[in-house]
């Protein structure tokens, strides 16, 4: 803590000793119930404080950051909420979050992710066939621009869309296997390249 941070803590203490002196002298008839009011107010701050101390623990276990992308291009991704792994790539420049799915052969893209791509999925050729958790889904292969990943970005990469329902778009072993190591550990995947 710094002189300026000291000098800021001390105004803050001085004005809610103001503030609370001046409610005491104008309640004075009413002593008791003042000291609960205040009592109630205090735990309140109290409990204020404490929330925005430990803000950075809670938000982690409610809505976990995206993957840290450490030096060697090693993206360490910890587990949300529901179970899964998540990753937003920007595809075509454009920021798609996916479910990493290492039971998925390929990159998946739904047709409402594949249009913010800018890719219309009307125009598309569903030729193909997969075998989902939904049973049998007809698929489109496409080619992205560019998939990014933090400062990798990698060019020319093929996908699929799904024609069927998807709650979202997924990144299967096709995109995965760009990756020279996989390790699920401590509720966290390690990605190395």
């Amino acid at each position: 803590m710094d002189s300026n941070d000291f000098g800021r803590v001390l105004y803050f203490v001085l004005l809610l000793a103001a503030i609370f002196g001046s409610y005491l002298v104008s309640s004075r008839e009413n002593l008791g119930k003042t000291a609960q009011m205040a009592a109630i107010w205090g735990l309140i701050f109290v409990g204020v404080i404490a929330a925005a101390g430990l803000w950075q623990d809670i938000r982690d276990d409610i809505a976990p950051r995206q993957g840290v992308i450490g030096e060697g291009g090693r993206i360490e991704v910890p587990m949300g909420i529901d179970g899964h792994y998540h990753l937003t790539l920007d595809i075509n420049g454009k920021p798609i979050r996916f479910i990493i799915d290492t039971g998925a052969s390929d990159l998946v893209l739904t047709q409402r992710d594949a249009r913010v791509a800018g890719i219309d999925p009307s125009a598309l050729a569903y030729l193909g066939r997969a075998q989902t958790a939904n049973g049998m889904v007809p698929i489109a292969r496409v080619t992205l621009d560019t998939v990014g990943l933090g400062d990798v970005i990698d060019r020319q990469v093929g996908a699929s869309v799904n024609g069927g329902e998807m709650q979202g778009s997924l990144l299967g072993m096709s995109y995965l296997g760009r990756f020279g190591r996989i390790v699920i550990t401590g509720n966290r995947l390690i990605l190395e390249r």
